[in-house]
């Protein structure tokens, strides 16, 4: 509780560099990563992850310092050439994109993985924590690397501020893109240099080895609470911002453990969270919403064989059935009939007395009104399309629940108000 009031308070200036770096760096990629995942590149995002460390490791070789410009610009030439090479191998060869994603990550990470292990064995003091890019360390975000990383981070989202219209709709519809004018080509370049840069910053608080999963994590758990693209990117940037956050807040508590595994803990359990609940989308939801919808289904049916019996008595006053007169009308499983019985009179759409069971006028409107679409629909495919009247049964009884007020009143327009379905069963009208 000590070290979570101290961190808290944000009264050491280290730690407010090293939380503020950790926010930006991870925002800023769940920005870009935004735009990675629409365009589904995301393996791509996972091969330059990995392909920026040789690149690295020779800025290092060549500079003799961990200067952070000097890093990055080698992460960047790095990433880029990875891209290229994947470019030419599904040019100029029948391997498909997923293989040369797979030859280009694991070819650039090892040269990365022996360059490394050749940096460590020459005995170069300046070399100590460059193996912190693995897995990254925000410890590290103070003073210089700060500055450069974050200003780096800032470009990223001014970038993808200025140009967020063109890019969505790259995302989306390049080929409409193209047919209106767009550079599509400088866009795609911009994207991918996007996505290069994106990566080469976040390296520094994620590291190589996990950055392609603070690129597509955080859009992909923002998919599950929107439809909309600008609310999408706005709720990547907070996720991954909170799992900066949070990896800042174990770096400090825990300084020998890895941040970049603890960033990706939280954004992974923000997208759980965002698969299992999230409103509408969410694996729970859906469920539940299936549930509803059979539950209606259920209920819809069996108010239609109630106007059913109904009609066979003629619509004799003060009428009730019981259960096996229902199961004798259609049957349906009765552990389902009875949930669907309860669920029908604590909606006043059924009455009971004692074992019988009778409609009330509004659930007798409804059952009616369901009975008036079944036929509707039997004579419009009767007539309109031609198909023998012993075959429309099974298709009405599915499109009967799904007909709107609109699509009704056409269906009466169209077939004149007709009295009779193809059995010469009377369509009741209200």
């Amino acid at each position: 509780m000590e070290k979570l009031l101290e961190f808290f308070s944000f009264s050491d200036p280290s730690i407010v560099a090293v939380t503020l770096g950790c926010v930006l760096l991870t925002s800023s990629s769940a920005i870009v990563g935004t735009f990675t995942f629409l365009k589904k590149k995301a393996l791509t995002g996972d091969a330059v992850a990995h392909s920026v460390l040789p690149g690295v490791c020779l800025a290092f070789l060549l500079g003799g310092t961990k200067d952070p410009v000097t890093l990055i610009i080698g992460a960047f030439i790095s990433g880029w050439i990875s891209l290229v090479v994947m470019d030419e191998i599904i040019a100029r060869s029948k391997l498909k994109e997923d293989s040369a994603i797979a030859i280009v990550l694991s070819v650039f990470f090892g040269l990365g993985i022996l360059l490394l292990t050749f940096i460590q064995h020459r005995g170069n003091a300046a070399q100590t924590g460059l193996e912190s890019f693995l897995f990254g360390s925000a410890a590290s975000l103070v003073g210089r690397d700060l500055w450069v990383f974050g200003i780096v981070s800032l470009v990223l989202i001014l970038l993808v501020s200025l140009f967020y219209k063109e890019l969505k709709l790259l995302a989306f519809d390049e080929s409409f893109a193209k047919s209106i004018g767009l550079p599509v080509r400088a866009l795609n370049i911009l994207l991918t240099t996007l996505t290069v840069l994106a990566v080469v910053t976040g390296i520094q608080a994620v590291g190589v080895v996990l950055m392609a999963a603070m690129l597509i994590t955080p859009p992909a758990a923002a998919r599950f609470w929107t439809h909309n693209v600008f609310k999408l990117t706005l709720i990547a940037a907070i996720m991954g911002g909170l799992s900066g956050l949070a990896g800042a807040f174990v770096s400090y508590t825990a300084p020998t453990m890895p941040t970049g595994p603890w960033i990706v803990v939280v954004i992974s359990g923000m997208a759980i969270v965002s698969f299992l609940f999230a409103p509408q989308r969410g694996i729970i939801s859906r469920w539940r919403q299936k549930q509803h919808m059979i539950q209606n289904l259920m209920d819809e049916n069996l108010l239609k064989e109630f106007y059913h019996l109904e009609e066979q008595n003629n619509f004799a006053e003060s009428q009730s059935y019981s259960l096996e007169d229902i199961l004798s009308e259609r049957f349906f499983p009765k552990n389902q009939l009875y949930r669907s019985l309860r669920r029908l009179k604590h909606k006043d759409y059924l009455l009971q007395i004692g074992d019988q069971w009778s409609p009330t006028s509004e659930g007798r409107q409804k059952g009616k009104r369901l009975v008036k679409l079944h036929r509707l629909w039997e004579l419009y495919l009767s007539n309109e399309m031609n198909i023998a009247p012993d075959h429309v049964h099974d298709d009405a009884e599915t499109i009967e629940h799904v007909i709107t007020p609109e699509i009704e009143a056409e269906l009466e327009h169209l077939l004149s108000y007709p009295e009779k379905d193809p059995h010469n069963k009377e369509i009741p009208y209200s």
